[in-house]
This record gives structure tokens, sequence and C-alpha cells, in this order.
């Protein structure tokens, strides 16, 4: 590190900056149908993969599984997601979708990708696309 370095040069505060700003943006969208930008990352991974158990869940999200456990509570408690054993003889619990969870996602996704044309009208198409790659190149290292 060049010893002139100022904390402005810091990787983690740029990121951490750009990543409140663009939050900020998607919530601004997402909020309409009554849901966070973090909840709706959730209901559409659920929605991806239905009975996704929470360590699974929790490492494609990079997130520790506490926190997806809080985050998930609200999601649950307003009948958007559901936790169910897989089968009888199995202790693994999948997440699904409810019906009102699935109808949340539809119309979160509307707003979504209302987020998403902000975004990439204000940043540009085809560098929001080589930024998503470097983000996620950085989440796979290893």
């Amino acid at each position: 590190m060049n010893p002139s370095s100022s904390p402005l040069d810091c990787n983690c505060f740029a990121i951490r900056q750009a990543a409140r700003y663009v939050s900020q943006m998607y919530e601004r969208h997402i909020a309409v149908v009554g849901i966070t930008a973090a909840q709706f990352t959730i209901i559409a991974a659920i929605g991806r993969k239905p009975g996704v158990q929470m360590a699974e869940l929790s490492d494609s999200m990079v997130m520790d599984r506490t926190t997806l456990v809080r985050a998930l509570k609200p999601l649950q408690r307003d009948g958007l997601v559901e936790a169910a054993q897989e089968s009888a003889n199995s202790r693994a619990v999948g997440l699904r979708l409810t019906a009102a969870g699935k109808d949340t996602l539809v119309k979160a996704s509307a707003q979504w990708r209302a987020a998403q044309a902000e975004f990439e009208a204000k940043f540009g198409e085809k560098r929001a696309k080589a930024l998503r790659a470097s983000l996620f190149e950085l989440t796979t290292m290893e």
C-alpha cells in the first residue's frame, strides 16, 4: 500500500458508500410493494430454488446464518415465506414462498426492473454489467 494513501483510498469505504447509494435507489422502488430490497433478494432466491435449506441460502447470499434467520422472521410473520420439513425421515427444513410470497415476488420484480433501469440509465448498461461481473468475482475469491 502506498504510504501516502488516505482513508478515501479505502476499497471498503468506497464499496460501502456505493452500496448505500445503490441500496437507497432500489429501496425507493421496492418499498412500494411493502418489502425492503434485502427482503426482495431473499424471496427472489427462495423463488428461484423452492425448498432451499437455510445453510445453502446463507452461503449463496454470503450472509451468516443468524443474520438470515433475523431477516426471514418478518417474511414468515407476514406470510410470505414458510419453512417446512423436507421429508418425514429428514430433519432438513426447506424454505418456500407462500402464495402471498409468490404474488409479492411478482409485484416486487416489476419494481426491481424499474430500479435496474434507473441504475443502468445513470451508470450505463455496459458499465453496470462489468461492475456486476467484478463484484460477483469478489464473492467467489477463495
